[in-house]
């Protein structure tokens, strides 16, 4: 007992958000999401050891080929190689976007209840992957037509909210809100009326999954485009935390900081959006990760961004790989949509967490 109350107070000197240990938080996640990945790629319908999971991943590496000894069988590998791990680091990356994306939002709008689809990107994607899906109208962008056409709907919206928030130059945050609430109700509609015009019920059945949410088409050709993206967003932003935070002090506060409030405010809107989009074009809308994952993190950390970015991502990035886990073993062989059970487990435990941590 006294091992693990000495444990659970070095756990809780490190996760004090006053004063954060951030070296030793960020290399505690940062092994959290080794084994994650690890266990989650041998994790399904067909499961493989820990062991020759981490084989079979040292085995690609080039110039450890020669001593990695070929222990396990080839069903193993090609489920390894080929299924399990781009979907578990496409996971990954879409944890990490969307928990950037719904803090960046939080911070543009000075709202804790923001979400990374707030300015309907996630309604415009789905009115044109829809179209897509059903009709085949983007059938002539060959393997990638679902990606491009959700991308391509999630950017058509975000340019209408933006010009439609714009007053005399600037980004009226009210107006944006407001904007992005009536776009998604507009393209809602068009996807209404898009499925209920469907021509079959399986093209209806695999429209209604997607929107859902659902990293079962992952493949390594799909990894690049949001890898580049998280990166490069996440350096942005992380390079302009203290323009975010002062944001959170109100426009003519962060002014007479000095900040260039409008530049600041496209530029979240601009990153803001490009994460979404990317998330959704390779995985659907899945919902509630991006409003939960930054409450955790400012719980643990506090609200600073130049500690929540960081930390939020990689929180991001596990809570997905393990709710995709039990996506696909719940009802094995078959799946569940993913943004169905983020909502489901992220609900009550984040309700946990705000009367664990609030005096009522």
């Amino acid at each position: 007992m006294n091992h693990v109350k000495r444990w659970y107070e070095s756990i809780g000197k490190i996760l004090n958000k006053t004063d954060p240990n951030m070296p030793a938080i960020l290399i505690l996640f940062s092994i959290v999401a080794l084994f994650s990945i690890v266990f989650a790629i041998g994790l399904g319908p067909v499961s493989v050891t820990p062991s020759n999971v981490i084989k079979i991943l040292l085995s690609r590496i080039p110039f450890l080929t020669d001593y990695i000894a070929m222990t396990w069988e080839q069903l193993d590998e090609n489920i390894v190689w080929g299924l399990r791990f781009p979907r578990v680091l496409l996971g990954m990356m879409v944890g990490a976007s969307l928990a950037m994306t719904g803090t960046a939002m939080q911070a543009l709008v000075r709202n804790h209840l923001a979400d990374p689809f707030i300015l309907g990107v996630s309604s415009g994607a789905a009115a044109t992957a829809t179209l897509g899906m059903l009709f085949g109208v983007f059938a002539f962008l060959g393997t990638y037509a679902l990606s491009i056409s959700a991308f391509l709907g999630a950017a058509m919206t975000i340019i209408l909210v933006y010009s439609i928030s714009r007053v005399k130059g600037r980004i009226n945050i009210t107006q944006l809100l407001l904007s992005g609430v009536a776009i998604s109700m507009i393209m809602d509609g068009i996807t209404k009326m898009i499925t209920l015009s469907a021509p079959n019920a399986l093209g209806l059945h695999n429209a209604a999954f997607w929107m859902s949410g659902s990293l079962a088409g992952a493949k390594w050709a799909y990894l690049t485009l949001p890898f580049v993206t998280t990166i490069i967003c996440m350096v942005i932003l992380m390079l302009n935390y203290r323009a975010l935070n002062a944001l959170l002090l109100g426009d003519e506060t962060a002014g007479t900081l000095g900040i260039n409030v409008r530049r600041i405010q496209k530029m979240l809107v601009l990153v803001s959006s490009l994460l979404a989009g990317t998330t959704i074009a390779v995985s659907g809308a899945i919902g509630f990760v991006g409003l939960m994952v930054p409450h955790i993190t400012r719980l643990l950390v506090g609200g600073d961004h130049k500690r929540v970015f960081p930390v939020c991502a990689l929180l991001g990035g596990i809570l997905v790989v393990w709710v995709d886990v039990a996506a696909r073993m719940v009802i094995a062989p078959a799946e569940l949509p993913l943004g169905v059970l983020t909502a489901v487990f992220g609900g009550p435990f984040f309700i946990w967490l705000l009367k664990k941590n609030t005096k009522v």
